[in-house]
């Protein structure tokens, strides 16, 4: 009996075994009644077989699509290929969850700007004010020194000021909303800025005012993470140094002397007696020092304020305390790292790499390994992350290689006895199909790569990068929230 032949017969007998399995949905609104017990199927079941049963049991008019879940993970082969793979008898009662099947993530819009586009953030009533539907904002920060808050329908409402009005002296490297009314920013001016946010009554203008000069780090600061209920920030700088940083003046320490513009290089000097605007100047509320190399990223612990983690370039990734500012742990790993996102309900950190992949570690002292799981599929240095709202096993992804890529933690397989996952979707850059470009080989991404992603409940996916475009593609039901 030749290969075909063979693979015909198995196919064959495993449509004729069966197996046992309880249907079940934590989504009240698709599950079936309490009283749907057990039902036998045949085993050579796959996905749109399954789909297909589920709408018959619900007597659906119209077909939803449905993925499914065993032991918390995506069924990507037939029921007896899972059954074979995981040492598991068709004598037993296979419990299998559904879900509705993923939203691709459409485009939805792009705003333009003059210069390369380093850092989104939103304001939204998913923040911590209520902000109505419709009047949402995004923030960008640009290499060209300038912040920008745009409104949905692609308007520029505030920008913020020139240098010699008290703006950014350089490129823009991380940009977030503190508050409705309040706005940080950093980048390779190596200060922190604390700015004003305010608008007119109709909405269609706005300004962004000086309020905060925060000087400490040496060199170019590289992200930024704010705890807005506590009025604390803290930075990542090249300088290898974590900066923890006060929102209020009157919390904040006076600014090193040494590192004031009033006080340094001749140019320095000459910019600042140039400038019109005078700002208050602070320090930092503590500079953190373990690193030995650039820190590309530093983030509060989701859950508890007092904790913050830091990655870097020096492959490690550090544990703060913030009360005392001492390092707590160290993990290292074997590539540099460049960004850091922390998943609270997982108990893991999502870390991008220079190797083109996402470590997730396990930070806990009682982690028994350092990678909990890698995600693969990028061709290129993952430098931003952000997490689903909606999904507690959701986080995206962008890179140097241009794109965006879309991660569920169920959607894994074993390699090598690790756990690997493999990308949901990939969202590309609009501007390259706009061009005519998308099937054009380019190198890593080149002239497109994205530098910054943030995913809101109500405004969706916000990426930006190299093509000086936002980028806003659909974010809602792109997972199952269950």
């Amino acid at each position: 009996m030749d290969n075909t032949q063979l693979s015909t017969a198995n196919s064959l007998q495993a449509a004729q075994r069966q197996v046992r399995v309880q249907l079940t949905s934590q989504q009240e609104d698709i599950a079936l009644p309490d009283s749907t017990g057990p039902i036998l199927v045949p085993t050579g079941l796959r996905r749109y077989a399954l789909s297909t049963l589920v709408n018959n049991l619900l007597g659906n008019d119209k077909p939803i699509p449905f993925e499914f879940l065993i032991n918390g993970a995506f069924l990507r082969t037939s029921i007896d290929e899972y059954l074979t793979a995981n040492g598991i008898s068709a004598e037993t009662t296979l419990e299998i969850e559904y879900v509705r099947a993923l939203i691709p993530p459409l485009h939805i819009a792009s705003y333009e700007h003059d210069d390369w586009v380093s850092a989104v953030d939103v304001l939204s009533g998913t923040s911590a004010s209520s902000i109505p539907q419709g009047q949402e904002r995004i923030l960008s920060g640009s290499y060209d020194g300038l912040l920008r808050v745009w409104n949905t329908s692609s308007q520029v409402v505030a920008t913020s000021p020139s240098p010699t009005e008290g703006g950014h002296t350089s490129s823009i490297k991380a940009a977030k909303f503190v508050s409705p009314n309040s706005i940080v920013s950093a980048g390779l001016d190596r200060t922190v800025r604390l700015w004003k946010y305010s608008e007119s009554e109709d909405g269609f203008s706005g300004k962004i005012a000086p309020q905060l000069e925060l000087y400490g780090h040496k060199s170019g600061i590289n992200s930024l993470s704010v705890h807005a209920p506590s009025n604390r920030i803290l930075s990542a700088s090249a300088d290898h140094s974590v900066g923890f940083w006060s929102t209020r003046k009157s919390d904040a320490p006076a600014a090193p002397e040494n590192l004031l513009p009033s006080t340094g290089s001749r140019t320095s000097k000459r910019r600042k007696l140039n400038t019109s605007v005078s700002v208050s100047q602070r320090g930092p509320l503590a500079l953190m020092s373990a690193h030995t190399a650039p820190v590309s990223a530093a983030i509060f612990d989701a859950k508890d304020s007092t904790v913050g983690y830091s990655a870097s370039w020096d492959h490690s990734l550090r544990t703060w305390d913030l009360v005392t500012a001492s390092l707590v742990d160290t993990r290292t790993i074997s590539h540099s790292l460049l960004s850091l996102e922390h998943l609270p309900d997982h108990h893991l950190l999502a870390t991008g790499t220079s190797a083109r992949h996402i470590t997730l570690i396990d930070p806990r002292a009682s982690a028994t390994t350092i990678s909990a799981m890698t995600l693969r599929g990028h061709t290129n240095a993952v430098v931003t992350l952000a997490r689903d709202p909606n999904s507690t096993y959701g986080l995206i992804s962008g890179s140097h290689d241009g794109t965006c890529r879309i991660w569920d933690l169920r959607a894994t397989k074993t390699d090598k006895g690790a756990a690997v996952g493999d990308s949901v979707y990939s969202i590309s850059r609009k501007s390259l199909e706009e061009e005519g470009r998308a099937n054009s080989k380019r190198v890593g991404g080149e002239g497109v790569k994205v530098f910054s992603v943030c995913w809101d409940r109500q405004v969706g996916i916000v990426s930006a990068g190299e093509d000086k475009r936002i980028q806003i593609n659909r974010g809602e039901g792109v997972l199952s929230s269950s």
